[in-house]
C-alpha cells in the first residue's frame, strides 16, 4: 500500500479502513461487552500484521508521544496497547512495561510488569480510546506506583463527550492519532458508507445508548 503524504488523523484513517482494522456496518450494529449496540468495530492489533503501516503509525505515535516533553518510560495497557507500547519504546530507547487490568493471579501477583522507579515520568499507550476507564484504571495504577504520568497516546478515539469528562477528572491529558469524525468524513469520501448512512453513524457518537435503542437491534 502507498503511504500517501497526507494529513496524518486523515492518512490514519485510511489505513484503519484499508487493512479493516475498523469495520463500519449501521445496518447491522455490533454488540459490545458492555451491550452497547454499535455501528463500528475497532482492532487496532490488525495494524501489527501490515509492515509498512504499521512502521507509519509507530512512527507517528513516537512523535506524539514526544509532544508531551521529556519522560523516562513508556508502559502499554494490557493486552491491545502491549504491542504498540513496546514498538514505541524500542523507537525512542525507553524503558518499557505494562499495565494488567487486575493483578495477577499468582506468584508475584503484580498489577504492573516490567520496572518502573518511583519519581519515574511515565507515558502510557493504549490502542483505542473509548470511554476512557481502561485507560485512567491504567494511569491509576503508575500514579499508585509513586510515578508521574505525563499523558496517555493512542491510535484513535471514538471522541466520546464522556471520555473528554472522565480524563479531566483524573487530571489526565490525552491525544490520539485520529478519532470519529475523521474516520466518518475519509469513509464517506472513499465511498465506504453511503451519503445517506452518515448521519446515523455521526448520530451513534453523540449518544451510543439512544441510538441502540432505535437504531440497534
Amino acid at each position: 500500500m502507498k503511504i500517501e503524504k497526507l494529513n496524518i488523523a486523515y492518512r490514519t484513517a485510511q489505513f484503519l479502513l484499508q487493512i479493516n482494522a475498523i469495520k463500519l456496518n449501521p445496518q447491522n450494529p455490533f454488540t459490545w461487552a458492555s451491550g452497547i449496540q454499535s455501528p463500528i468495530y475497532c482492532d487496532n492489533r490488525t495494524i501489527l500484521s501490515f509492515p509498512e503501516i504499521r512502521t507509519e503509525i509507530i512512527t507517528q505515535m513516537s512523535k506524539l508521544a514526544q509532544s508531551f516533553g521529556e519522560f523516562d518510560s513508556i508502559s502499554g495497557v494490557a493486552t491491545a496497547g502491549i504491542a504498540h507500547g513496546a514498538l514505541i519504546s524500542d523507537q525512542l530507547n525507553l524503558p518499557f512495561s505494562y499495565i494488567r487490568s487486575k493483578p495477577k493471579g499468582h506468584g508475584m501477583q503484580n498489577l504492573i510488569e516490567g520496572r518502573l522507579q518511583k519519581g519515574d515520568k511515565v507515558l502510557v499507550v493504549e490502542d483505542l480510546i473509548s470511554t476512557g476507564g481502561s485507560s485512567i484504571k491504567a494511569v491509576e495504577a503508575v500514579r499508585n506506583a509513586g510515578c508521574e504520568v505525563v499523558g496517555v497516546i493512542a491510535i484513535f478515539s471514538y471522541e466520546f463527550e464522556q471520555a473528554k469528562a472522565n480524563f479531566e477528572a483524573a487530571q489526565c491529558a490525552y491525544k490520539t492519532l485520529s478519532g470519529y469524525q475523521t474516520l466518518i468524513h475519509v469513509a464517506e469520501k472513499e465511498n465506504y458508507i453511503s451519503p445517506s448512512e452518515v448521519e446515523q453513524l455521526l448520530n451513534w457518537s453523540v449518544n451510543p445508548k439512544k441510538w441502540g435503542e432505535k437504531f440497534g437491534k
